[in-house]
């Protein structure tokens, strides 16, 4: 039996399931699907959350921290990528025989539930477009089942158990985690370099696109984007495929583009030649063009009208943790975001510096060791960009720094750049700088978001004026 397939053959055999670090986005909506499934849960982690308040509310009870008991009587273990080998639990369920398996395998599992799966892959904009697509169904009531890598406001969730054949999931190219899914659909938004520290290169990136687009019977793809056609280019005869993207030939492309505020985009949506609507998107930033033209033409292919396309689009206003506006205090603007790679920092500080304030504020923490000696050239030119820069020491999680690289480093290359070691640092230096009419947006797929919450608390201190 393929390896694949092994979780699959034994989810038809048991009905208890330990799940460590239930309380993770990625684990949340998969726990969510699993009690609907009719399987019996428990589950540990090491924060509170709102998502163990979910599942508490749904029955499931959940131990805090790693002991060896805490696995109980499960017939299985699933566990989430960042556990380390020796934790309590994994160890105690391997040493007594319970198959355990890393959370991409019972992803793969789950996308085998739904008879349209649809995996929204790219480098950038996953999360936005994965969100978009499912507020547009949700909004159409075709009520698809979701899982997202950030939190969609309409929900005020990671993701959704809907009663349709329907799955919207995000699927990460990292450490090739996508290949375990099984999409009917692939949604494909572009390829770009990164990950180089598992991938190495280029090549071997496209080569798992290709991989997973190999699998869906659909693709949609960005018309645009080369290296998507050469990921793609030996399936073009045998699956069905719908183009996306600003150039006119797409399928669906835009025309007519005006920016609302600056950053805003709304144009005229056309369909293989043909103009057949108007949107005004609330998020900002061209990029977000092609991506609301990547739901469109998921969200038709699922079977939502046009209508209710535009309908679900104007009523987005992101997901959390991309360009998510947090508070005002004294007039400063303190916003988050995700981006971490040089592509996804320019295209949101190209947003942010259109959007008409006094100054802009990237306050960036950079995240793994290899990303930043890799690619630290495109990270210090696209930083310059910014008003100011104040940055936090490397986030190296999974890494060890062997490449003896450090924000000093980067820091020298951005004239008028500071850095901290600590949140606390960061955010009382933009406290007791930035001015009314500012723009501060802390970036990065870390925690930085703690330094935005750290500046609030700040300004709540000072009795600063307070809207959020």
């Amino acid at each position: 039996m393929s390896a694949l397939y092994e979780i699959d053959a034994l989810l038809k055999k048991i009905k208890r399931i330990h799940m460590i670090g239930i309380g993770g986005a990625g684990m949340c909506p998969l726990a969510e699907i699993l009690l609907k499934e009719g399987y019996q849960l428990t589950g540990s982690d090491n924060n509170e959350s709102d998502n163990l308040a979910k599942l508490r509310s749904l029955g499931v009870p959940i131990a805090m921290g790693h002991r060896p008991e805490n696995i109980g009587d499960a017939e299985m273990v699933v566990y989430t990528a960042a556990l380390l080998e020796d934790n309590p639990e994994l160890c105690a369920a391997k040493a007594s025989g319970v198959p355990t398996f890393e959370r991409a395998k019972l992803f793969g599992a789950v996308t085998r539930l739904y008879p349209n799966c649809i995996g929204v892959c790219g480098t950038h904009g996953k999360t936005t477009v994965t969100s978009m697509l499912t507020q547009i169904l949700i909004m159409a009531q075709l009520d698809p089942s979701a899982v997202i890598g950030g939190r969609l406001p309409l929900i005020d969730s990671h993701g959704r158990v809907g009663h349709s054949d329907t799955l919207v999931c995000e699927a990460c190219e990292f450490a090739d985690t996508f290949l375990s899914l099984s999409p009917d659909v692939a949604v494909i938004l572009n390829i770009d370099e990164d990950h180089l520290d598992y991938f190495k290169t280029l090549e071997n990136i496209i080569r798992s696109f290709h991989q997973f687009a190999s699998m869906a019977h659909t693709l949609i793809i960005n018309g645009d984007d080369a290296n998507t056609h050469r990921a793609v280019s030996s399936l073009l005869g045998e699956k069905e495929v719908i183009t996306f993207g600003l150039q006119a030939g797409n399928d669906y492309s835009a025309a007519n583009i005006q920016m609302r505020r600056g950053a805003f985009p709304e144009y005229d949506i056309v369909f293989r030649g043909q103009d057949v609507g108007h949107v005004r998107l609330d998020v900002p930033g061209m990029h977000n063009v092609p991506n609301s033209l990547a739901a469109i033409a998921a969200a038709r292919h699922a079977g939502a009208s046009l209508e209710q396309c535009i309908a679900g689009l104007e009523s987005f206003h992101g997901a959390g943790r991309r360009f998510e506006k947090l508070a005002v205090c004294n007039g400063v603007t303190i916003a988050d975001d995700y981006a971490h790679h040089p592509a996804e920092l320019r295209v949101t500080l190209d947003a942010a510096l259109k959007m008409g304030y006094h100054a802009v504020w990237a306050v960036f923490q950079p995240f793994t060791y290899s990303r930043t000696y890799l690619l630290m050239e495109d990270f210090a030119e696209v930083l310059r960009m910014a008003d100011h820069v104040v940055m936090t020491e490397i986030m190296g999680s999974r890494e060890r720094n062997t490449y003896n690289v450090y924000t000093s480093q980067l820091a020298a290359k951005i004239p008028g750049s500071v850095w901290y070691h600590t949140f606390d640092e960061v955010a009382q230096y933009v406290v007791d700088h930035a001015q009314r009419g500012d723009l501060v947006i802390t970036l990065g797929c870390g925690d930085i978001y703690k330094a935005a919450r750290l500046m609030i608390q700040k300004y709540k201190a000072q009795h600063a004026e307070i809207e959020l």
